[in-house]
């Protein structure tokens, strides 16, 4: 049993939700993208006061620890880190995938037609990277890895070998660009399920419960790549040649 403030940034989405013993209590969100910094401490402040809480009173904060995009994800584990640590509090990690297949399960149960979800079914949220890569995992349909994440790029025979014995649910931000590609009648595709903090809410509980918390001091998240930082042609200069 536990009030836990959530915090997801790790894509366009920027998210930060209360919950009360897994349930969630208030959201506030953003899905404009690039406005991560100035938003989520005032979502949080914002949550806090409206049912008139302080950090203090909170029992742990969780974040969704990647993968994802790198700014978003640094700006959302500062933000975790600074209250946990200022307030004494736990730190939960929670899986960004495992979040999304989350909130694809709850969609699922109020669609007219939903899509197969049973112990057959491979669930694969997918995060959208750089040109035809995502950032992946395999789920079934009580939340449990069958393949853990990692980034690939999609090309018409990706899946091939499972979709040929089982039906797949291909669902996020990385979704869509796939769809042209993975041409199967064993594929499904939802859209609009992008990640929020409201599907972290059971999860953070549990770990809550099982008292899984990370080294505040330490914790890093899920990058899953190197980030490189670049330069774009027309900002560099020239290096000029000398004189001899």
């Amino acid at each position: 049993m536990a009030l836990i403030l959530n915090i997801e940034t790790t894509t366009h989405v920027c998210s930060a939700a209360l919950s009360r013993d897994g349930e969630m209590v208030h959201i506030r969100e953003n899905h404009e993208g690039k406005s991560h910094a100035s938003l989520l401490s005032v979502f949080i402040e914002e949550i806090l006061k409206q049912e008139n809480l302080k950090v203090k009173d909170l029992d742990a904060v969780a974040i969704s620890k990647g993968p994802g995009s790198y700014t978003g994800l640094r700006i959302g584990v500062s933000t975790a880190k600074g209250l946990c640590y200022g307030a004494g509090k736990p730190l939960i990690a929670v899986d960004t995938l495992q979040a999304l297949t989350n909130g694809l399960l709850d969609a699922a149960r109020g669609m007219q037609e939903p899509p197969p979800v049973d112990e057959h079914t491979i669930l694969v949220p997918m995060l959208d990277a750089r040109r035809m890569e995502v950032y992946s995992a395999f789920f079934n349909h009580k939340l449990e890895f069958i393949r853990e994440v990692q980034a690939e790029v999609i090309g018409e025979s990706t899946y091939s070998q499972w979709l040929d014995d089982r039906q797949m649910v291909f669902f996020g931000t990385g979704a869509a660009k796939t769809r042209e590609m993975i041409v199967h009648p064993h594929a499904w595709f939802v859209e609009g399920i992008e990640p929020s903090a409201q599907h972290m809410a059971n999860l953070s509980e549990t770990s809550y419960r099982e008292g899984r918390f990370e080294d505040v001091a330490y914790f890093e998240p899920f990058y899953l790549k190197d980030f490189i930082a670049t330069k774009p042609r027309k900002n560099i200069i020239p290096r000029r040649k000398s004189r001899e």
